[in-house]
């Protein structure tokens, strides 16, 4: 089931266009995957700092950058950092991003989010599938007619984004946020249709992506990002998602992006796979003949050899590259030209945890040109210091409580 116009054929390289089913031509096959680089304002807008680095990743020569988690309701947000396309969006600032991120013929787009049950608690209101009361996990249940207005509530958010200057958007379905709960049965535990089979849990998703590919128009880039696995029991497995991508060949979507992991509680780390290969590289090759669409991966690439290899051969039409983007931003420049140098990455001692994550997103902030004021991106010592970096990122967010509410309520 393959589709020559719009799948990677054998042999193609790292530097070959890609062209989409919408008909949109990426220059090359490096995606900047989604990071929660928490740069917004804090009050949903754009800040210098983002601009910045958005321009850094356009000229260092990504085909595409996706922004993460960007909301369309500023109660389901994730962090305080995050930005919010709405009717009173700061129009200027968005021009500047969107300017800055389409820089040297790159895309930008706005990875779609809504948290659900994961909602950043002290300023959101964590609502999912069903009510969960879990050590580190609380929230409550959805009804029908909130589930009903989900789809119209992304399909508003796609138009919004369109509209502030974005070149296309990512529907999130990944890492355990609103639509991911919903195909989870960990999340998911309901019985009426928008729960039980996969084919009631897939059908949000597939609603949704019907609804922003009505508000945003046929040739709009729309792209789903997808977990392989939950990485935990009973959660959203590998034969699962590889369903889901049989029915998402189905939709409009143009690019399936396959990731894994959840923060329901209990889940391992996003890693897996092969010893020493990408994460989810072995399932792409699993479900490359299972759909028409371009296929992109993220997660664990880490030299040049792993990127080209996985489009030469054809398993994937994009590699997706996140933090290699962190300590390298003008690897994608590199790798298309044939450079195929690999980036050093910073060995942590005894993080806790969530802090490696947050040194990475410190780091964002510093490649902005506005790092932290005090905070040591490396320690006297020389080793990174990542539990550093995670008090000084809780502490970041909690200063901007206030002016998130002052904003938003």
């Amino acid at each position: 089931m393959t589709d020559d116009a719009t799948r990677t054929r054998p042999g193609s390289d790292l530097g070959a266009p890609l062209v989409l089913p919408c008909g949109v031509v990426l220059k090359n096959r490096i995606l900047k995957s989604a990071m929660s680089d928490s740069l917004g304002d804090g009050a949903g807008d754009p800040s210098e700092a983002q601009i910045a680095l958005y321009r850094r990743w356009a000229d260092g020569g990504a085909a595409v950058s996706i922004i993460g988690e960007v909301q369309g309701d500023p109660h389901a947000l994730e962090k305080p950092g995050n930005l919010v396309v709405a009717a009173d969006s700061d129009t200027e600032l968005f021009a500047r991003l969107t300017e800055a991120g389409t820089a040297n013929g790159a895309g930008l787009w706005a990875q779609l989010g809504h948290a659900g049950a994961l909602s950043y608690a002290p300023l959101g209101r964590p609502r999912g599938p069903s009510s969960l009361e879990l050590d580190g996990l609380e929230c409550a249940e959805l009804l029908p007619k909130d589930i009903e207005q989900l789809p119209d509530f992304f399909a508003n958010a796609a138009k919004q984004a369109k509209a502030l200057g974005f070149t296309g958007v990512q529907v999130h379905a990944a890492h355990g946020f609103l639509l991911s709960q919903f195909l989870s049965p960990l999340f998911n535990r309901r019985s009426d249709r928008w729960g039980g089979s996969l084919g009631n849990r897939a059908r949000l998703l597939i609603e949704t992506i019907d609804a922003v590919r009505a508000a945003v128009g046929g040739a709009f880039p729309v792209a789903v990002k997808l977990n392989a696995t939950d990485r935990i029991d009973g959660g959203f497995s590998e034969q699962e998602a590889a369903a889901v991508i049989t029915m998402l060949d189905d939709t409009s979507a143009d690019l399936i992006e396959i990731s894994g992991g959840t923060y329901f509680p209990g889940a391992r780390s996003s890693g897996g796979g092969r010893p020493g290969e990408p994460y989810f590289l072995d399932f792409a090759r699993k479900v490359r003949e299972l759909t028409r669409k371009p296929l992109a991966a993220v997660g664990g690439f880490k030299t040049y050899r792993q990127a080209a290899g996985a489009v030469e051969d054809g398993t994937l039409d994009l590699v997706g590259l996140a933090r290699p983007l962190v300590v390298a931003p003008d690897l994608p420049e590199e790798w298309t030209t044939g450079a195929g140098t690999d980036p050093e990455f910073p060995h942590f001692v005894n993080p806790r945890e969530g802090a490696v994550t947050a040194w990475y997103t410190l780091r964002l902030a510093a490649l902005g040109g506005a790092p932290l004021p005090g905070f040591p991106i490396e320690a006297s010592s020389g080793v990174p210091d990542a539990n550093a970096a995670l008090e000084a990122y809780d502490a970041r967010d909690r200063a901007r409580h206030e002016v998130w509410r002052a904003r938003f309520g």
